[in-house]
């Protein structure tokens, strides 16, 4: 059976005591366990700086802390989990705990907080959490913006058509037939007059829509150029690899996050990304079924990078026609070339090479 990777683990040859956190908006509840499982106690603590101070404070006091187990640690507990690698403790994300285990138990925040705790006691939390406190943060949050910039602009220019349809004819007849960057430029430089009927108030809304449109577009601009410039600042190597946009740049490093050093192989980064194999074997069938877990918006980026190189890379597109003789369906070649593609990105994630140093135009 192959071995799980593991993330790179903390000496606990003298730790004491285990944290564990539900984390909360306002309040986070922690718990504390010695390393034989017993209950040490539980407190509520506020989400500010100085609670956060006082909750590392209070958990040693009652001994050494090495690892903490934290809920929603790219959520609600994220600046605490910054606070507490800040100060060396390894933070281990945890899931919920599962419907049957909170049916026998009941659900509080101090059960959660305890149970946190004891899935790093026990060994079965061992996904080291995102430290969200480099340029891949930096370029999340540019791209959250420019996602909901280029949406709002989609609308907008829906809007706009829309209007156009029930306007006035000699205004829509003036606009027919134009492409859209002409279209909007057009409308946006309708004359601005008071709306008083009908007809002028589609102008007017034309010429608003066009002019969002317009602004939204150069919003975008300057956040591509933003996200072009803090990944080409951390890893340059990622823009030159073929078929790799700012786009798929950004959504591969915020999965691996700005410590990608949690992340143990290329296997683990694969399946990160939802483009590792699954064993769904039994009996004498053996066979592996296809992932449908992992970071979707990742494992989409590792498809547009296979798209864009079958299009135009003439090995990739040999790759995938002997795959095909192989008996393998065209859907099947492409998840094995993702698959090459993931370990590719990871060595260029953990392992940036020399900027004028010649990548590999394929997996």
């Amino acid at each position: 059976m192959p071995q799980r990777d593991l993330p790179a683990q903390t000496d606990t040859s003298n730790e004491t005591v285990i944290l564990g956190v539900d984390t909360h908006r306002d309040a986070h509840v922690a718990a504390l366990l010695d390393v034989q499982g017993a209950s040490l106690g539980h407190r509520s603590f506020p989400t500010t700086a100085t609670g956060y101070r006082h909750l590392l404070q209070w958990a040693q006091q009652h001994g050494t802390l090495k690892r903490a187990g934290v809920e929603g640690t790219s959520s609600y507990g994220t600046a605490l989990t910054r606070h507490l690698q800040a100060a060396g403790v390894q933070v281990l994300e945890v899931n919920q705990p599962d419907k049957a285990h909170r049916r026998r138990r009941g659900k509080t925040d101090a059960i959660d907080a305890e149970t946190a705790a004891r899935a790093v006691l026990s060994g079965r939390a061992t996904a080291m959490a995102k430290s969200g406190d480099g340029p891949v943060e930096m370029v999340r949050m540019f791209k959250m913006a420019k996602d909901s910039a280029t949406k709002s602009r989609a609308q907008a220019i829906n809007q706009l058509k829309a209007v156009l349809v029930r306007a006035d004819p000699t205004l829509r007849e003036s606009l027919t037939g134009l492409s859209n960057p002409r279209l909007i430029g057009q409308c946006a430089d309708l004359a601005p007059a008071t709306p008083t009927a009908p007809s002028t108030a589609a102008a007017y809304t034309l010429r608003s829509l066009a002019r969002r449109i317009l602004q939204l577009t150069a919003e975008i601009d300057d956040l591509n150029a933003q996200i072009t410039t803090a990944i080409a600042a951390h890893c340059p190597d990622l823009l030159n690899c073929y078929g790799v946009g700012p786009d798929t740049a950004a959504a591969l490093l915020i999965a691996a996050g700005d410590n990608p050093e949690r992340l143990r192989s290329e296997a683990s980064f694969a399946a990160l990304c939802g483009a590792s194999p699954i064993q769904a074997s039994s009996g004498k069938t053996q066979r592996h079924r296809l992932n449908r877990g992992g970071d979707r918006q990742a494992n989409s980026a590792l498809y547009t990078i296979a798209i864009a190189r079958l299009r135009w890379n003439t090995r990739t597109r040999d790759y995938v026609a002997r795959r095909q003789t192989q008996g393998k369906t065209r859907r099947e070649a492409i998840r094995c070339l993702k698959r090459y593609i993931a370990r590719e990105i990871y060595q260029l994630i953990t392992n940036p090479s020399p900027p004028n140093r010649a990548l590999p135009s394929t997996a």
